[in-house]
């Protein structure tokens, strides 16, 4: 936590006049803090955090438990237009992997998500994920590149692995072995806010 308190610091100093911004958060279980109080999940965290050093930033929590790309395509429009973000995360696809779906697919899903908010205004940031080696080498590593080619074919910035500072220790996991638990949210937090920081950055200049 020392470490993300240095870069909050950081980003004040960069940030310079604070504006209003709104981020949304559309992912699954992983960011509906599943299994867990909501206001111990990534999310509510990222929201306190970034509200230290950056006034009236608000983090709104679409995701839903089970949520894939196709379900998340299908919610998207609806809640932009009630929430019209200043920057979407979207933490999806995590699910359609474990399910064998088509990888085609997953990256259609996700630019077309990316375009549809870069149209409303917003600023784009994908969490990437991989899934277990079980599935095959072929199939998961093209399903890891998947995120990184949504990125780049829209401009949106990265994290390539989400899950990377908890995946090799299976204390940060609920029994499931799948879902982090509360002591791994702040770990999860990090790497995003990192992303965060410098696009609230570029808000608060278009806001000037």
């Amino acid at each position: 936590m020392r470490t993300l308190l240095i870069i909050l610091v950081l980003g004040l100093s960069v940030y310079g006049t604070a504006q209003a911004a709104t981020i949304m958060v559309i992912g699954d279980s992983i960011s509906a803090a599943y299994g867990l109080d909501e206001t111990d999940g990534w999310v509510d965290l990222a929201e306190n955090e970034l509200s230290k050093t950056i006034p009236d930033v608000e983090l709104v929590n679409v995701s839903i438990s089970g949520d894939t790309t196709e379900g998340g395509l299908r919610r998207l429009p609806a809640a932009l237009e009630r929430f019209n973000p200043d920057v979407l995360i979207i933490e999806l696809g995590g699910n359609d992997g474990l399910r064998g779906y088509s990888l085609n697919k997953i990256r259609e899903n996700l630019i077309t998500m990316a375009k549809a908010s870069q149209d409303a205004g917003a600023q784009v940031l994908i969490l990437g994920m991989r899934i277990p080696s079980n599935y095959g080498p072929a199939y998961t590593e093209k399903f890891a590149q998947t995120f990184v080619d949504a990125a780049t074919d829209t401009d949106s910035e990265l994290v390539p692995f989400f899950m990377e500072p908890i995946a090799m220790d299976a204390s940060y996991f609920q029994p499931d072995g799948i879902h982090p638990t509360a002591a791994a949210q702040p770990l999860l937090l990090q790497p995003v806010i990192e992303k965060l920081l410098p696009m609230l950055e570029s808000v608060a200049t278009e806001g000037q």
